[in-house]
């Protein structure tokens, strides 16, 4: 994969809140890629800022935040060689407006707080798709039915009328994905989409999502702190701490080769039928620090069992190749590049 075929890439992205306390850099230097039809799973800890980057992108931050720096560039649909640079538009004109929803879809982390309580989600459904397709109130709501249809729910006719709260917690997903998918976007953010709901309700979800996006051939940001949903669902995996890119690579490799300490003690943490009954599961040490209070040089130090004294204290490591698709930013293997060279 080059990365002048990339649907959308995400470089040297920053977001910095201003408040009285101080500056919370909430975002602070991610890059990353998805391709037409890849899955990316973004994955960290609460706080990490998965969530915020994802505005970021559809230029959706809420002030005081403010993107201060980095691009977001869109592939366009037509001519795969020209791109739109999400970050140069207003944030209220018409070009980012015809993106969101239309291009690039969200679907969030709580339904029942995304969706008007008095209004059907059918109304809504309809006004988003003649926001992006010139058609009238009949087909848009013809097309509303056809997406509650595809996304599995019992008797969309009668749930086009429904409102939010007559629905149990899996049929507001199902209607908030439906929603998301209405006007064919290439690119679909899944921000922790299975958080409020139950295990088996989680299970049918992402296997909706997996369906659909094998059939629409959507891209799929895919957030969540759960890395078995990451297995399952991601094909590219990219994770993050306070606000940093830690490591990036392919599923296979994350999971059987991880480099960094942060990912390790991660993987580490999974519960598994393998493991010793009765034992306790390893812990990441210590906790995600004050964002007011960033440690200096590496982020993770402060937590990591293999830092270098002298080093990861006082510098920020930069990104370094491990293999095809795969980098990490860790001294540790800074090092070992230089020895090899």
């Amino acid at each position: 994969m080059t990365e002048n075929k990339s649907l959308l890439t995400v470089r040297d992205l920053r977001v910095y809140f201003k408040l009285d306390e101080g500056v919370v850099k909430s975002v602070d230097g991610v890059s990353f890629d998805a391709y037409p039809g890849q899955v990316v799973g973004i994955v960290g800890e609460s706080g990490c800022g998965k969530s915020v980057t994802m505005k970021a992108i559809l230029k959706i931050v809420e002030p005081p935040g403010k993107i201060m720096g980095g691009t977001v560039r869109l592939q366009d649909r037509t001519d795969p060689e020209k791109y739109h640079d999400l970050t140069a538009m207003d944030e209220k004109g018409k070009e980012i407006r015809a993106i969101r929803g239309g291009e690039i879809a969200l679907i969030p982390q709580e339904p029942m707080a995304a969706f008007s309580p008095v209004h059907t989600i059918g109304d809504q459904i309809i006004e988003a798709i003649m926001l992006h397709s010139d058609i009238s109130k009949e087909k848009a709501r013809e097309q509303c039915i056809q997406a509650l249809a595809a996304v599995g729910m019992s008797m969309p006719e009668k749930r086009v009328d429904s409102y939010t709260w007559q629905l149990s917690g899996g049929l507001r997903q199902r209607a908030i994905i439906a929603m998301a998918i209405s006007s064919n976007p290439r690119l679909l953010i899944a921000d922790e989409p299975t958080t409020a709901i139950d295990v088996t309700t989680q299970a049918q979800i992402l296997k909706l999502l997996k369906q659909l996006q094998k059939e629409r051939n959507m891209s799929i940001i895919f957030i969540t702190h759960d890395l078995g949903v990451i297995a399952q669902m991601a094909q590219y995996v990219v994770v993050m701490y306070l606000g940093r890119v830690m490591e990036r690579g392919p599923v296979d490799e994350i999971f059987h080769n991880p480099k960094h300490p942060y990912t390790q003690a991660l993987l580490r943490s999974i519960p598994s039928a393998q493991k010793t009954t009765r034992v306790k599961l390893p812990t990441i040490s210590g906790s995600i620090p004050h964002p007011f209070n960033k440690p200096k040089g590496c982020p993770f130090h402060p937590r990591c069992t293999q830092w270098v004294r002298g080093v990861c204290e006082v510098e920020t490591p930069d990104e370094t190749f491990v293999n095809e698709n795969h980098f990490v930013h860790c001294f540790l293997y800074e090092k070992s590049k230089e020895a090899a060279s």
